[in-house]
């Protein structure tokens, strides 16, 4: 496997992986069919999704970065700590899933993913309740969905990396709103206390608030609150404060390869507190790249750090950083946090295609 286009890893509908290479040189010489080379299955290209855990893979050992000493583990009772008390989805129900989403009125869990209906949303059980967001090129379909907020008037918003776009269903899948060509790679999205919907633009290195008619599909204002990010991603809100908290991961040369900052801002985009993972490592003995941010319901900001497999807790912004692992177990890669009203905390986890509730456990 590599990166390149033809020597990518993935993912068959049978759940073998090959690279597409291998696949059509063993297409059937008459009709061309496609099949997987293990098990026979007929598959078609349109079918196949990249394997995340494989590509991980491939750029550990392609790095020539020496790999730091393990996160040291915390004991499951300590205070603070969260165990994982139960899990949801898997592969086949989810296919390498980016974004995570709590609706505010029902408590469903929301996921994008890159299956054959891009939006999926699961029950209190975890079950799947119901499923959109076909996979297409029409305006309505969602090409490469980034990530997934839920408004308090229950509106589904999905990023739209595949042409640009936000896009906005009503709870049960129907099309309210795109809102194409004012993006260059929308990414993260999270919704207000005020029921906006705050993007990150990661090309363009800005952060955007966005004022919707909900119910009537109508966009009223844009604003542009923050310029001069360097590759924002992911973005969180906390209910308690205002703050904004933005995940931005610099590209420019002179950057260290997985180096990620954490900036929050006040709710008037006064920047509060930031720190970097060179400053984070000051403070923790392994290298530590963060790949989402949220909020607890105390104000507190909470990271998830695909190097060590963890969630760490970074104090409030005033005090930054009062680094302390809440979970350093049973995670994979973590892409995407948020609270329950109950305080239980949702990972989602792409390379185990799952989402997991932790919570605390006093034994």
């Amino acid at each position: 496997f590599g990166h390149r286009q033809q020597r990518r890893p993935r993912n068959l509908p049978c759940g073998h992986v090959v690279c597409l290479a291998c696949v059509a040189a063993l297409a059937h010489p008459r009709t061309l069919a496609l099949e997987c080379p293990f098990c026979r299955r007929a598959c078609r290209g349109c079918d196949t999704s990249d394997c995340l855990p494989v590509l991980h893979l491939l750029e550990l050992l392609g790095s020539t970065l020496r790999p730091g000493p393990a996160a040291p583990r915390a004991a499951p009772c300590a205070p603070g700590a969260l165990t994982c008390h139960r899990a949801f989805g898997g592969w086949g129900t989810l296919v390498n899933p980016t974004g995570l989403a709590l609706c505010p009125k029902t408590g469903r869990v929301v996921v994008v993913h890159d299956g054959r209906r891009r939006v999926k949303i699961f029950d209190s059980g975890g079950g799947c309740a119901h499923q959109f967001g076909e996979k297409g090129e029409a305006a309505q379909d969602v090409r490469y969905p980034l990530d997934v907020t839920v408004t308090n008037d229950c509106h589904v918003v999905v990023t739209d990396a595949g042409d640009r776009s936000i896009k906005v269903f009503d709870f049960f899948g129907q099309i309210k709103l795109v809102i194409a060509g004012q993006f260059s790679l929308p990414w993260g999205v999270e919704t207000t206390p005020q029921n906006g919907v705050v993007v990150t633009d990661a090309e363009a290195g800005s952060l955007h608030l966005l004022e919707v008619d909900f119910p009537e599909g109508v966009l009223q204002r844009t604003e542009r609150l923050q310029v001069h990010l360097c590759s924002p991603r992911g973005v969180a809100v906390s209910w308690l404060t205002g703050a904004i908290a933005v995940l931005e991961h610099p590209l420019g040369l002179g950057s260290a390869v997985g180096s990620t900052t954490v900036k929050v801002f006040s709710p008037t985009m006064q920047l509060i507190s930031q720190v970097d993972s060179f400053g984070l490592s000051l403070f923790f003995p392994s290298r530590i790249t963060a790949s989402a941010v949220t909020f607890d319901h105390q104000g507190n900001v909470i990271v998830a750090d695909t190097s060590g497999q963890a969630v760490l807790c970074l104090g409030k912004p005033e005090e930054f950083p009062v680094l302390k692992p809440i979970i350093t177990h049973g995670l994979s890669h973590p892409v995407a946090l948020t609270f329950t009203k109950e305080n239980a905390l949702l990972v989602l986890d792409s390379a185990a295609h799952s989402i997991k509730v932790y919570k605390a456990d006093w034994g």
